[in-house]
């Protein structure tokens, strides 16, 4: 038969002591319990061999510290490679430092690419102390949902909602980091410098785009944006070549390698006839495009600082359930880390 495991009550009995004081020495309140007190309840605790509950201990301050993720995309996806992963590190190593548990929420259907922050899944938060939300397809009414209830949440992204100015978000500083890249190709001696991005409301979208044309009109040039969305990578290459442009910095990376092979299929050579930036991440193998150009290229662009936007929005969601009031900021922008690469070059003079 398997001993019985001892209880605060026993270590009571055997300290002399009332289970109240037993708590005040387990919760680390030393100053309400005098010193030989405090050394009596130890002493009994080692010889019963007593082991607090941890979750009731939790309970008991009125938290159970455990922080929900949510991802509106499957957390582990087959096609995006592990765009997510570096995200998790950072919310698990910042985790880890504070003591908290982490529950992925998983039991949300994915429909259409994405899931809803709502019903069994709205529900299930109540298990946590707070959120981190990451994805790209949220539905803006589910945070403000999230807001009115007064339930703690950060989104890695910044984010935007109408009347909602303080919804707490770690981002990348895309504005800043375009304004560089755009610099690389001022600095190359390039001044007709293309923006490709999609017509979009997505936050990042609109601060890539606002990075470029801040730079483009700093360096007195003319912005040139368009979106890629009803264009073959054919036809990007024919708007390159109709408006003389001999530079294109792509809101996003996963089409440069097929723009690449294009580029080479009608004679343009990057980066000296045609130079591109990602940007987003450099880092991550590009598609290469039917003729596997690009395959292994250095693109040039930026990388996203991942890990620390994951530790910092953990760190942010602590703080803001520890003290909801407070006077925290809730807008983290984060530096993105320029990679000069090997695709941008001084323009080949024609």
């Amino acid at each position: 038969m398997a001993a019985k495991r001892a209880t605060q009550a026993d270590v009571a009995r055997m300290a002399g002591v009332s289970q109240a004081t037993v708590s005040l020495v387990l919760n680390g309140e030393p100053d309400r319990v005098g010193t030989d007190t405090r050394q009596r309840v130890l002493d009994a605790i080692s010889k019963t061999g007593y082991s607090a509950n941890p979750l009731a201990q939790r309970l008991a301050r009125g938290r159970n510290q455990i922080i929900g993720v949510f991802t509106y995309e499957p957390v582990f996806p087959q096609g995006n490679g592990d765009f997510y992963h570096p995200f998790l590190i950072g919310i698990e190593r910042e985790a880890e430092r504070w003591g908290s548990d982490l529950l992925l929420f998983t039991s949300a259907p994915v429909e259409n690419g994405r899931r809803r922050l709502s019903g069994k899944a709205r529900a299930h938060l109540g298990v946590t102390d707070g959120c981190v939300l990451l994805g790209r397809t949220e539905d803006k009414q589910e945070l403000v949902h999230l807001i009115d209830d007064g339930f703690p949440f950060v989104f890695v992204g910044r984010r935007e909602l109408p009347g909602a100015a303080d919804l707490p978000y770690v981002g990348a500083d895309y504005v800043q980091a375009t304004n560089d890249v755009v610099g690389l190709f001022v600095e190359q001696g390039h001044e007709r410098i293309g923006f490709v991005g999609e017509l979009s409301e997505r936050e990042s979208i609109i601060d890539r785009l606002t990075g470029y044309r801040t730079a483009m009109r700093a360096a007195g040039l003319r912005p040139t944006s368009f979106d890629p969305a009803e264009l073959t990578p054919a036809e990007i290459v024919d708007v390159v070549v109709e408006n003389h442009l001999t530079g294109l910095v792509l809101a996003e990376a996963y089409r440069a390698g097929s723009i690449r092979a294009a580029a080479a299929e009608r004679g343009l050579d990057v980066p000296a006839d045609l130079s591109i930036a990602v940007l987003g991440q450099p880092d991550v193998p590009v598609a290469p495009g039917a003729d596997d150009a690009g395959a292994g290229t250095a693109w040039t662009g930026f990388r996203l600082p991942r890990e620390e936007m994951g530790e910092q929005a953990l760190s942010l969601l602590i703080e803001l359930i520890e003290d909801p009031s407070g006077t925290t900021d809730r807008h983290r922008l984060l530096p993105c880390v320029i990679e000069p690469g090997a695709t941008v070059s001084a323009p080949r003079q024609r």
